[in-house]
């Protein structure tokens, strides 16, 4: 946490923005610094997920990649992935995103056509909640790997 606090805010902006492409959401987390714990952290970044606007949300999501699958996937599955990416993107005019925290390679797969199969059936508006959310968990697993170390928006001091 000392790192984290200590960072000049554009430097904490950019490591943010690398968990969540939104500046909005970037500005509040490094706006509401110090952090006694990661648990306050983590709390305030839920926070102002919670509260971005749509076009907040859209902004984050034009940067965030499709879900991956395992190096050793075969090819019938990435054919139908991508096919069932075209029709959620082609329902809700966005990528589909998913934290798939805790789950073992062999079950990427099955999950990620599992889930998006299931939210395509949800209406725009639940599909936009459902979406906000994703993102949220995917930003707070993210810098829950920046502050280990791990993460590709790591934060130096």
């Amino acid at each position: 946490m000392e790192h984290f606090n200590a960072a000049s805010t554009q430097e904490l902006e950019q490591a943010l923005l690398a968990c969540l492409r939104s500046l909005s959401w970037a500005r509040r987390v490094a706006d509401h610094r110090p952090y006694p714990d990661l648990d306050s952290l983590l709390a305030a970044a839920d926070e102002a997920a919670y509260d971005l606007t749509w076009p907040d949300l859209t902004e984050a999501l034009a940067a965030e990649p499709l879900p991956a699958l395992p190096p050793d996937t075969y090819a019938a599955a990435h054919t139908a992935l991508n096919a069932a990416h075209a029709a959620y993107e082609a329902r809700f005019g966005h990528v589909f995103v998913i934290c798939l925290d805790g789950v073992s390679p062999s079950e990427t797969l099955d999950r990620l056509l599992e889930a998006i199969r299931s939210r395509l059936t949800n209406d725009p508006e639940e599909e936009r909640a459902v979406t906000a959310d994703e993102l949220r968990r995917l930003a707070r697993e993210r810098l829950i790997s920046t502050l280990r170390g791990a993460g590709n928006c790591a934060i130096s001091h």
